[in-house]
């Protein structure tokens, strides 16, 4: 087992803050993330707001005095929270923390009607970017996911996010059951016809644990999953989209910053039922995660004591964890940011980046590594060398 070696950093890195909010008014059957059909009368906000801060509290020491550049609010559906809510949770992180005057603070959002009527409130509450999860316009491809909204309410919600909040991003997800070319296309050009500055585009997959990997829905084959893609990738980048992640294109300067933060291998406190958390300390970079039932995390936050794992990563772990994300990006990451950010020398990792540019994976000089265009299209087998 390898010896847990100390980094050595110059500065720390960025930090950011993820929020979970793990409460959705039904379960996908394609989703994997911990989110959590609502029953009853819903959750207790109040209770719930009161455990997301006294989280952070608990987490202040690890972090003190650093400043908070990116707030992300992810489930779930945190729009089902209200406006109040929101509101009340950004001014306990303001009190509580250096929260950058010009921070991004994303929060992600469904397209149903009671939900849309919130986004000004969200907007006034500081909330300034939208990611909404629209994942398809075509009526019957929505239903076959499952979704709880239709795609006349999808392309209000979008509306009226650009008129309140301004700053959208769209989800949309390709290859679904049954999809031709044809539809995929409609999709993404429906969404590139809103104007919006920033399109999350990813293939539909079956993940473990979900209803969809017990109940496989009939997907299209290979050749017609890599048309589908091929032809989204093409509208977008026709329409001004850069490509810069594997999933993520951009209008010029809108890349998501939280997400960079995450693909850079840079810091984020997770707070909520579920959360994660990397922070590098002087000595040692960590991870923890959050109790993941909410009811058991509300619980634990009222004992002060949300977290239920906590660890330090080996060098090894530092090096796996750096490229696993990095390499997502299609520009790729100087090589002077791995020992910043690791706090290790790149040579950790040496070993497998002969392997990935023998294999046509990477491209790389003195200065840069990036995936090359196969890279990207075997992005599980590049990652996968670093293990």
């Amino acid at each position: 087992m390898e010896r847990i070696s100390a980094p050595a950093f110059a500065a720390l890195p960025p930090l950011s803050l993820y929020i979970h909010i793990p409460w959705c008014i039904k379960k996908c059957p394609y989703c994997d993330f911990n989110s959590h059909a609502v029953k009853g009368s819903g959750p207790n906000e109040r209770r719930y707001v009161d455990a997301l801060l006294r989280d952070l509290e608990l987490e202040l020491p690890s972090f003190w005095g650093r400043t908070i550049h990116t707030v992300f609010f992810g489930g779930g559906t945190p729009s089902l929270f209200s406006a109040q809510a929101i509101d009340d949770i950004l001014c306990g992180v303001r009190a509580r923390t250096k929260l950058a005057a010009d921070a991004e603070i994303t929060l992600e959002a469904n397209p149903g009607t009671f939900e849309i009527e919130k986004f000004a409130a969200f907007r006034d509450a500081g909330v300034n970017r939208l990611s909404i999860g629209v994942q398809s316009f075509n009526d019957d491809a929505l239903r076959a996911l499952g979704r709880v909204h239709g795609g006349n309410e999808a392309a209000r919600a979008i509306e009226i996010g650009l008129k309140t909040v301004g700053n959208v991003n769209v989800d949309l997800m390709y290859a679904l059951p049954q999809q031709t070319p044809e539809a995929a296309l409609l999709d993404v050009n429906a969404a590139i016809a809103f104007g919006v500055s920033h399109i999350s585009a990813y293939q539909l997959t079956l993940e473990p644990n979900t209803l969809f990997h017990l109940h496989p829905p009939k997907l299209p084959d290979e050749g017609v999953s890599d048309e589908i893609e091929q032809g989204v990738h093409h509208a977008l980048a026709a329409a001004g989209y850069e490509r810069y992640e594997i999933s993520a294109f951009a209008k010029s300067e809108r890349r998501c910053a939280h997400n960079m933060n995450y693909w850079k291998f840079g810091d984020y406190v997770g707070i909520g039922a579920g959360a994660h958390q990397k922070l590098s300390m002087p000595n040692a970079i960590t991870r923890a995660v959050k109790a993941k039932q909410p009811e058991d995390y509300m619980q634990r936050c009222e004992r002060d004591a949300p977290t239920v794992e906590t660890r330090m990563l080996s060098r090894k772990d530092a090096g796996f964890e750096f490229m696993l994300n990095a390499l997502r990006l299609v520009d790729g990451f100087d090589v002077a940011i791995f020992a910043e950010r690791t706090g290790h020398p790149i040579s950790v990792v040496a070993q497998a980046l002969d392997a990935a540019e023998k294999k046509g994976l990477i491209a790389r000089d003195h200065l840069r590594i990036s995936p090359t265009p196969r890279g990207l299209q075997y992005l599980n087998d590049l990652q996968g060398l670093f293990l």
